[in-house]
């Protein structure tokens, strides 16, 4: 053995060490059963934390990095209501959809597991540094590439592939015509997963993806409660609380609940909310202030707003 690899072997295993590196070989116990029927699956699987249970549904949540803020917010949504019901949350831990779907699982008290394109003993991007500590505690990061491995572009499609692999169905959140959230849903197609995808407003560049799968045969996806239903898994405890008990836990004033009834996931102008509500732009500025210095509203770019919840929010930033 020369010098050169001696020296490799030794620091890969002290990253092992250093980081608690588990090391899943395919042929042995331990090994995702989701997968070991796979073709062209990993080897080996390195793993920070632990792996998803065989037994528990999950769901793998992709989309673009370059998303919208109501793309995040329906993945942080949608992943913390799954989350609630016991789902484990699938994905890659990537700006944007990614980072949000893992945000929401862990707001949702579940499990959420990060499939890299790099080794797992390096959080890529620096962006998620926050989740992907998190991640650790409660859930786990897989990766089939050795310690220490670069984010190598070549990585990152070889990676969708386990992403749909070790769950049960894949959601596409926000996708452009061309996107590695579409790689993804054509592997969990192949891999006998179904396919869900979140409708989007024709036109608009990052619902091509997701209009194109429901074409193609996808599962409509316009509440979370769809793939409970379509999966056949037990929904009574993810029932989502109604706006009423959200009001009613935030003790809200009625000006104040006017204006948070009538935000939601997707940004509205002040101009918006003024025509829904019929309060005078003295009284709607007071309440969304209001709103916001609670945590249950955001002003996600200059007078346009969107409701939040405020202990999630503050935990688990993502925006």
């Amino acid at each position: 053995m020369r010098i050169e690899e001696m020296i490799h072997r030794e620091n890969v295993n002290e990253k092992k060490e250093n980081d608690n590196i588990k090391v899943y070989d395919k042929n042995k116990e331990g090994f995702p059963k989701r997968m070991t029927y796979l073709t062209g699956m990993p080897h080996k699987l390195y793993v920070i934390g632990e792996l998803p249970e065989d037994n528990v549904p999950s769901v793998a949540i992709v989309g673009a990095r370059e998303c919208s803020f109501y793309g995040k917010n329906t993945a942080y949504e949608y992943a913390r209501f799954l989350s609630q019901a016991g789902v484990r949350i699938i994905s890659g831990l990537a700006r944007g959809i990614d980072a949000a779907a893992h945000a929401g699982a862990l707001a949702g008290g579940g499990k959420t597991y990060a499939v890299l394109g790099c080794g797992a003993d390096i959080c890529y991007p620096i962006s998620s540094k926050k989740i992907y500590e998190q991640i650790k505690k409660q859930g786990g990061i897989i990766s089939e590439f050795d310690p220490g491995a670069e984010p190598l572009a070549y990585h990152f499609p070889m990676r969708n592939r386990v992403i749909s692999a070790l769950a049960d169905a894949v959601l596409v959140v926000e996708a452009k015509e061309k996107s590695g959230s579409l790689i993804t849903a054509d592997q969990a197609l192949e891999q006998g997963r179904t396919v869900f995808a979140v409708p989007g407003r024709a036109g608009d560049a990052l619902s091509v993806g997701c209009n194109r799968l429901i074409y193609q045969g996808a599962i409509p996806v316009w509440e979370p409660k769809i793939i409970l239903e379509e999966m056949k898994w037990d929904k009574e405890k993810a029932e989502k609380p109604g706006v009423d008990e959200e009001k009613k836990s935030l003790g809200l004033a009625s000006e104040d609940d006017l204006v948070y009834s009538c935000l939601d996931l997707n940004p509205k102008t002040l101009i918006q909310i003024q025509e829904e509500t019929g309060l005078s732009s003295g009284k709607l500025l007071t309440s969304l202030i209001h709103l916001q210095t609670i945590g249950a509203a955001r002003e996600v770019w200059k007078n346009n707003y969107i409701r939040c919840e405020n202990q999630r929010e503050n935990q688990y930033q993502f925006i």
